[in-house]
């Protein structure tokens, strides 16, 4: 079945107009998902919002949007209100400028979309923006109206499709320092520097996304399956404990198990290495 689009509009570059699509990069419609039913009955249960004070079930008519204030009052805004602000569509992705390809912080990243040509005659007009994009090493920052926000895109080339990223706004994205603030300067020695720097060195690879497994999906679907033929649940598999030592121990144990040992004074103090855990 051919990919659907999330949203259809057209791209525009100055005087460069081309239509496009958004398709949805990242999906987890493949996960497992669970109803709540009624044990007894084996029927679904089905949701209802009630009164928090009465109790009482609240008909759709009568529920709206309310904002709390600090003495736990509510205003209430009617969606008619709310309509007034929702931006109007005009199908247009606008791209205002273009920056680094490297400039962008990956935390701003929010949801990937392929951004594709929805006909043949829009080809052409796409692939030279990538192209020129990738050949000057720049990404593009546009504006769009999507899913009724007012949403900022960035536009890059990647190997032969091009991705469209929604970007997260600034208020967002928390400032770094409201979480390391209090972490003190570190000074380490050479030596635990040079053990850090080989248990690097012994783990360097490449990122091969297809080798990563969600254990947790997969324990999911074991149990299911197990369920529907009527057998009994798998076990769960014990995580082993690890014993608690101090940093250095830590590292030189760790250049052991990666590695041939980090050089005379790794080897030197062999003896004091810890054992492992029965």
């Amino acid at each position: 079945m051919a990919a659907r689009a999330s949203w259809k509009g057209h791209l525009k570059v100055g005087d460069l107009v081309c239509a496009v699509g958004l398709y949805t990069a990242v999906s987890v419609s493949d996960r497992i998902s669970f109803n709540i039913v009624n044990r007894k009955t084996g029927h679904r249960v089905e949701r209802q919002f009630i009164d928090g004070e009465t109790g009482k079930p609240v008909e759709r008519d009568d529920q709206v949007k309310g904002y709390r204030l600090d003495s736990g009052e509510y205003i209430v805004i009617e969606g008619e209100e709310l309509a007034e602000f929702v931006p109007e569509s005009d199908k247009i992705l606008n791209v205002q400028s273009f920056v680094p390809d490297d400039e962008i912080n990956k935390l701003y990243f929010d949801r990937p979309y392929y951004l594709a040509p929805v006909s043949d005659d829009d080809e052409e007009a796409l692939a030279l923006i990538a192209r020129s994009m990738r050949d000057q090493k720049v990404a593009a920052i546009g504006e769009a109206v999507l899913f009724r926000k007012k949403r900022t895109v960035l536009i890059r080339p990647q190997n032969d499709a091009v991705i469209a990223t929604t970007l997260s706004y600034d208020y967002e994205v928390r400032n770094a320092e409201t979480v390391f603030k209090d972490i003190p300067e570190m000074k380490f020695d050479r030596e635990m520097l040079e053990l850090a720097g080989h248990i690097i060195a012994t783990k360097k690879g490449t990122f091969k996304p297809q080798e990563y497994e969600d254990r947790y999906e997969t324990a999911l679907a074991e149990l299911v399956q197990a369920k529907i033929e009527g057998r009994a649940p798998p076990k769960r598999k014990q995580a082993p404990q690890g014993k608690v030592i101090d940093l250095m121990d830590a590292l030189r144990q760790s250049a052991k198990v990666g590695g041939k040992p980090a050089g005379k004074t790794a080897s030197r103090r062999a003896d004091s290495r810890p054992k492992k855990a029965g």
